[in-house]
């Protein structure tokens, strides 16, 4: 037999090295001890790969058998599946081959809007407003309703998730997101544009579809025992969480009790405060059975900010391995902040305080003088778009949307800004191709904490000298120097505080 010649005799090190210039380390993840670790990691939704770089990728798999089984990790290490025919059927095939799905690490599953409507009333619709809806093939619209009701009347995503969670036997990651395609973006914004007779005559609903999607995808991971330790869900609906706690209330402790990270996005504003105090108990039970939590982050609606105290959801637990610990939009007293971050304050790493709005009579100097002189290993701290209550509804009250920045400085160039889309719509979650620059790559002074890209578990920085260094900071000297006047908060004085926060002196400080 002739000796392998060519590219044939390149070691496997150096076809991972070639593999490595088309696309990045596929194992490669974001440290949950940063700031990154929210928003890259669990927020942001998975890209499809460039039609070149998936057929580099497929040729060079083509070339020869070693070829192929050293290209496997590239192509099948993040596996995104819709819930649609196809998708479901390209998942079927994947999940049938164990020498496949057995590198499957991370596993998100997109979620169109269902059809409530049947098909009839569909065509309709589009037959009877074609000038608004001439842009579109209504055969598309009959085959995706057909779609969908076949598929949830046989039962198939449920037998096919199934077998896929079975088959993942290195899975981590779970990650639940809301999917709109483009011909359903531009019906949507067509009857937001027509009148509201005719667009009533066409009902997509996200809550049936994010209900049904956490209750298959969490009955699959219970019943074949998943190996899974982290779920995101970027963009849930707060009824799914009711019907979680009356449908499958066995499973909750069962699968809280694997989870490592939780990140919890609830983009519904309507009649939130109940349906939240509601859900209180199921909240309960799962935090007390996630022992194991190392970072967790429950969000709300930017405009819409919860109106609960904290330990209604949060129920007093104390986490003993949680390092990364995030909110989003709530309005709350200082002391609710300074109690939970105490029971934490040998082990945070990391803190996001986005859109939380203080109430009356609670100032934020008191919540960042505790952080700086009393959090023993905060590496990081996110105080994005923090304001007071007051203040919040005054500008609510007089403008139709809050630009964030209009208090003066932008963050579009240096803050982890999300767009509000994923072929998505109406939604603030931390989402997208978009991702700023600050949440992938950051210095030691930016928001993520120092080495952004590194597992840095103890930094070099100021904080981690051995002495004091009060007199060459340029910071202010204490919390009532912060500017705080407690009615708003400027966009510098922000970034100022989170600064502030880290720039503990070692000496002075408690820890």
């Amino acid at each position: 037999m002739p000796a392998p010649r060519g590219p044939l005799i390149l070691s496997n090190e150096l076809l991972k090295d070639i593999l490595d210039f088309i696309d990045a380390d596929p194992d490669g993840t974001v440290s949950i001890d940063h700031r990154a670790y929210l928003s890259v990691e669990s927020f942001r939704p998975p890209s499809l790969p460039e039609p070149s770089r998936a057929h580099d990728i497929g040729n060079f798999r083509l070339v020869c058998r070693r070829f192929a089984e050293v290209g496997i990790p590239y192509q099948f290490t993040k596996i995104a599946t819709r819930l649609s025919r196809p998708g479901l059927e390209r998942l079927d095939k994947i999940c049938s081959q164990s020498h496949l799905a057995k590198h499957t690490r991370k596993f998100s599953y997109l979620v169109p809007y269902f059809y409530v409507d049947d098909r009839e009333q569909i065509e309709r619709l589009l037959e009877s407003e074609g000038r608004h809806f001439n842009l579109l093939d209504p055969s598309i619209f009959r085959r995706k309703a057909d779609d969908q009701r076949q598929i949830l009347q046989k039962k198939e995503d449920s037998r096919i998730l199934r077998k896929a969670m079975a088959a993942f036997v290195s899975l981590q990651h779970v990650q639940l997101l809301r999917l709109q395609d483009e011909s359903d973006r531009i019906l949507l914004e067509m009857m937001e544009a027509s009148a509201m007779t005719r667009a009533a005559m066409l009902d997509l609903k996200w809550t049936p579809a994010c209900i049904h999607a956490t209750s298959t995808i969490a009955q699959a991971l219970v019943q074949t025992r998943s190996p899974f330790s982290r779920f995101s869900g970027p963009m849930m609906n707060s009824q799914s969480a009711l019907v979680i706690k009356d449908r499958i209330p066995r499973m909750v402790p069962e699968l809280a009790s694997r989870l490592t990270c939780l990140e919890l996005h609830f983009d519904d504003s309507e009649a939130l405060n109940e349906r939240m105090r509601t859900a209180s108990q199921l909240f309960k039970t799962v935090f007390l059975a996630a022992k194991n939590l190392q970072a967790l982050h429950i969000g709300f609606p930017s405009r819409s900010p919860l109106n609960l105290r904290l330990e209604e959801i949060f129920h007093f637990v104390q986490w003993e391995k949680l390092r990364a610990f995030g909110i989003q939009a709530w309005r709350l007293e200082a002391d609710e902040i300074i109690q939970l971050a105490r029971r934490h304050r040998t082990t945070l790493r990391g803190l996001r305080l986005r859109d939380v709005q203080l109430r009356d009579g609670s100032m934020w100097k008191d919540v960042l003088a505790m952080l700086r002189y009393e959090m023993e290993r905060l590496d990081w701290v996110s105080l994005r778009r923090v304001d007071y209550s007051r203040h919040f509804d005054e500008l609510w009250a007089n403008s139709m949307e809050i630009v964030d920045g209009s208090l003066g400085g932008s963050d579009s160039d240096d803050e982890d800004d999300f767009p509000a889309h994923f072929s998505v719509g109406g939604s603030d979650y931390e989402s997208g191709d978009d991702i700023d620059s600050e949440d992938e790559h950051s210095l030691a002074d930016t928001d993520h904490g120092p080495d952004a890209n590194e597992i840095a578990l103890s930094p070099d920085t100021t904080a981690s000298l051995p002495f004091c260094t009060c007199s060459r900071s340029s910071d202010p000297a204490s919390a009532d120097d912060l500017g705080d006047n407690g009615m708003f908060v400027f966009y510098q004085q922000r970034k100022m505080w989170e600064q502030w926060v880290i720039g503990r002196c070692p000496e002075h400080s408690s820890n």
